[in-house]
């Protein structure tokens, strides 16, 4: 049998974005037990989670990111939105919106996910997209309901590169490793 690694497709962010970011979520969320905010070089936004896969299959995930130029390529200009409790009522996460208002994003997704469906044993999730960016993480009923936010910081940026992830699960957070990309030009 295989090695099996935990996959996931992402957007990279550019750095001065991730770094505002995890300035704005240090403010955001006080520092407490039960809460990690995540360093900026984790911010990602990611548009497919694969779960566990064969990691021989990586080589094949890496020729459907290739093909995906023309599409990265095409997305237009995104923008930092509102900030979002994930789910809503018992928080686990913290997250920033993503603003897509050309469509290039979900069209790169929807592609993406696509691709990766007839080259892998991989079904795309059944909700709808939604673009965001995680910024913290929390422990289950550390919140019961998420309160109000400062506004996220109104920044404007391109998404230049998008790179096969895989991600070891540690005590102190996750840990992710790069395997192929596309972009970066």
């Amino acid at each position: 049998m295989s090695e099996q690694a935990r996959l996931f497709v992402a957007a990279t962010l550019p750095e001065p974005v991730r770094g505002e970011l995890a300035r704005w979520a240090r403010r955001a969320v006080p520092a407490q037990a039960g809460v990690r905010r995540l360093d900026p070089e984790s911010l990602h936004l990611t548009l497919c989670f694969l779960g566990a896969q064969p990691l021989a299959s990586a080589g094949e995930l890496a020729g459907v990111l290739g093909a995906l130029a023309p599409a990265l390529a095409a997305v237009g200009e995104l923008a930092v939105g509102a900030p979002a409790w994930l789910p809503p009522r018992r928080p686990r996460a913290l997250a920033v919106e993503i603003g897509d208002p050309a469509g290039g994003l979900r069209q790169l997704q929807a592609a993406l996910a696509r691709d990766v469906a007839a080259t892998i044993d991989w079904a795309a999730p059944r909700q709808r997209f939604r673009p965001h960016v995680t910024v913290a993480r929390l422990r289950p009923g550390t919140l019961r309901s998420g309160g109000e936010l400062a506004p996220t910081p109104p920044l404007l940026f391109t998404c230049e590169r998008v790179v096969l992830f895989r991600s070891h699960l540690e005590p102190e957070g996750a840990r992710y490793i790069e395997l192929a990309s596309v972009g970066g030009w």
